[in-house]
């Protein structure tokens, strides 16, 4: 009887494990895209309910004001409820048994901790943390949204959820997130020791006299002109290049595709950018909205999405504008660099001018970027051949 029992539970996890290096379409009728859902929603609530017992290690101190604790467990009630039931029925009608136990399991183990139940006490602020927090929320907000737009306006039509290298993307994802807390405190400590000499008080006086709106226009234009002659340099520079490759290196663009970037780029990248709004000392209700306007932005221009944008295609950045970035077409080399306003590459030359459709191929041209995390992360220091 014992060695049935872990017969079986060994023949989940392979099943399970089997399906997370997988990609492609997900079979209509067999239970798996349930049980993927099941299985998702089991893995954020365990996650979730981590995240309640040790607040002071998993959560982002920056977030932890703006939680109403009532609603997150009411989301997180919901998520055990939706993916127990729909495990439990898959493994009653004998559909993808393997994967969806392993859900079924999961949930059994959250609500053994404790579920939407958890006590918080009160703790301290000033711990070291990973954002598993902002991982949850951010995986949650972004598949709902992103996915939703992808498929109601798809720029390729019939392009798959679980594409070829999404596993890659997704860890890049997590990393980026749970390393926030230390992303954070090294940019921070950067901005501090590169920037701190160039402050003026006048000159910050001057900026926060500027309306709210004004004054965030201007901080989107100077936090994108930083940002464009950093971008250009990692094209230009063939040792940045190698960092910036990481980031190009994906064949597929989606709303995931946008994470895959070298944390070396992206911790230099954020160090100037915020440090030439430091610099400046733009309002914080300002640095707070143009967060929230990057933050969206970013990962809206890497989406499978096509609009009818217009004349705006050449004042702001698009995802059709950022698509043609990612190209391997030759046409496409170098081009297109802005993150917010597209009139700075048209101000700058850089822009693609009357290109017509849309690209033929995303990548690095050779296609010598390795799959993986771990790869990718060691590349940039790779001996050239």
């Amino acid at each position: 009887m014992k060695n049935k029992v872990v017969s079986h539970v060994s023949m989940a996890v392979q099943e399970t494990s089997d399906l997370l290096k997988q990609s492609g379409p997900l079979p209509k009728g067999l239970g798996l895209a349930s049980g993927v859902l099941a299985l998702t929603l089991s893995i954020l609530s365990l996650l979730g309910v981590a995240a309640f017992h040790y607040p002071q290690y998993l959560t982002t101190p920056e977030l932890r004001h703006a939680y109403s604790p009532d609603l997150i467990r009411h989301i997180l009630f919901a998520a055990l409820v939706l993916s127990g039931s729909i495990s439990l029925l898959n493994v009653l009608f004998k559909r993808k048994r393997g994967l969806n136990a392993i859900a079924g399991v999961l949930v059994l183990v959250s609500v053994a901790a404790g579920g939407s139940h958890v006590p918080v006490a009160d703790f301290p602020d000033h711990t070291p943390y990973i954002g598993l927090d902002w991982f949850i929320l951010d995986l949650l907000g972004s598949t709902i949204i992103f996915a939703a737009l992808e498929k109601i306006f798809p720029l390729y039509k019939g392009q798959l959820l679980f594409r070829k290298e999404w596993q890659t993307d997704m860890v890049h994802f997590a990393v980026n997130h749970f390393i926030v807390g230390l992303a954070l405190l090294t940019v921070n400590f950067a901005i501090h020791r590169l920037f701190g000499w160039m402050q003026n008080e006048s000159v910050h006086d001057a900026v926060k006299a500027i309306p709210f709106v004004p004054q965030l226009l201007l901080c989107i234009l100077a936090a994108d002109l930083v940002q464009y002659w950093f971008h250009r340099s990692y094209h230009e520079l063939p040792f940045l290049w190698r960092f910036h490759a990481v980031h190009h290196s994906a064949k597929t663009m989606d709303w995931l595709a946008g994470s895959r970037q070298h944390i070396l780029e992206l911790i230099c990248t954020r160090v100037g950018v915020l440090g030439g709004l430091y610099v400046l000392g733009f309002e914080k209700g300002v640095m707070d909205m143009y967060i929230i306007i990057v933050g969206f932005q970013a990962v809206f221009n890497h989406a499978n999405v096509h609009l009818p944008w217009g004349p705006l295609r050449y004042l702001i950045v698009t995802p059709d504008f950022h698509h043609w970035h990612h190209s391997s077409d030759d046409v496409a080399i170098d081009r297109n660099y802005a993150a917010h306003f597209a009139f700075l590459d048209h101000l700058f030359g850089t822009a693609i001018k009357g290109q017509q459709g849309f690209p033929e191929k995303y990548g690095v041209q050779g296609d010598y970027m390795p799959d993986g995390f771990l790869k990718q992360l060691r590349f940039p220091f790779r001996s050239q051949k």
